[in-house]
């Protein structure tokens, strides 16, 4: 009698192996417009502005190699130390009013019942404005002497400020701006405060605890991943903030009228190097600065918040 398991156990594992191969191609298919998109639009730019930040490249002349002199000389140009402190002061303004905004309108979504999926969608449809308008809209509403801020101001008895032209505020306005964008970081707290198990509450409540202590003991903890996420998030936006700030000071016809020296944002004076100074090789030095500060920042955030950051079932 001829046995034949072992030819049958030889044509399977054949079978398996051409089966495994056809799904790792189709893998590497589907995940090639991704790797593509990488190379073509981040990994090879990145290169690109490395090599391009040790010459002095003008984007029209020949490139010559100045070594590390484009480094050196962002320590010895005042602008960079301006522009960096500009922006790192809008970041720490905007991101926790933003974070704290965005929870607060969250956790009275969740009151909302029914109606939440309508108030959703009215948060969210600000973050399709382009910044662009969203940069005409403070100079609109922020204006010193005719602007709708400063007006509903004055009916409660309050004189407000010159917000584009005074230092002082530019900032501020600008944070107050941003705000309007703040229905992306709701939804994600919204999706957030609906995972956290009802009866955590209930045995809070239970217990005699009141609302703060149930916000602070339980709510905060449940949804402290995501909170890390959105400081992550929302930090590297507001470290490179652009457009709304150039829209409103920068521009050709705003430039000689308004206070810009305040919203001199440091991918302001990047642009600026690059694009109207033809700087190309000093402000890819810049970018390479700007990508060094930020992940920098991105570690501290991510060090710090070993201590508070609680995943579920993680052993403390």
């Amino acid at each position: 009698m001829t046995n034949t398991t072992a030819p049958r156990a030889v044509a399977a594992t054949a079978a398996g192996k051409r089966r495994v191969r056809r799904e790792t191609w189709a893998a590497y298919g589907f995940l090639s417009p991704w790797v593509i998109g990488f190379l073509v639009f981040t990994a090879g730019p990145m290169i690109a502005s490395l090599v391009l930040s040790f010459t002095d490249y003008d984007g029209i002349g020949t490139t010559h190699s100045v070594g590390t002199a484009n480094y050196r000389q962002l320590f010895d140009d005042p602008s960079v130390a301006k522009a960096l402190m500009n922006t790192l002061v809008f970041t720490a303004l905007r991101v926790p009013l933003q974070m704290a905004l965005a929870l607060v309108l969250a956790m009275l979504l969740m009151k909302a019942g029914r109606a939440s999926g309508v108030f959703r969608t009215l948060f969210y449809l600000p973050v399709m404005t382009p910044p662009v308008a969203v940069g005409i809209l403070f100079l609109l509403l922020f204006n010193g002497n005719v602007g709708l801020i400063n007006e509903v101001l004055g009916w409660v008895g309050i004189t407000g400020p010159s917000w584009t032209t005074d230092a002082s505020w530019v900032k501020p306005g600008l944070v107050l701006t941003s705000l309007w964008s703040v229905g992306s970081t709701v939804i994600i707290y919204f999706a957030a405060l609906r995972n956290v198990p009802r009866e955590l509450y209930e045995a809070a409540e239970l217990d005699g605890v009141g609302r703060w202590n149930r916000f602070r003991h339980v709510t905060v903890p449940q949804i402290s991943g995501t909170l890390f996420f959105t400081l992550i998030v929302n930090t590297i936006a507001s470290l490179q903030t652009f457009t709304e700030a150039y829209t409103a000071f920068f521009g050709s016809a705003n430039s000689q009228t308004y206070s810009n020296d305040a919203a001199l944002f440091y991918v302001v004076y990047l642009f600026q190097q690059a694009f109207q100074y033809l700087h190309m090789g000093y402000a890819s030095a810049m970018a390479w600065l700007l990508f060094l500060v930020i992940v920098a920042i991105t570690l501290v955030q991510t060090k710090v918040s070993k201590r508070f950051v609680y995943y579920e079932g993680e052993e403390r």
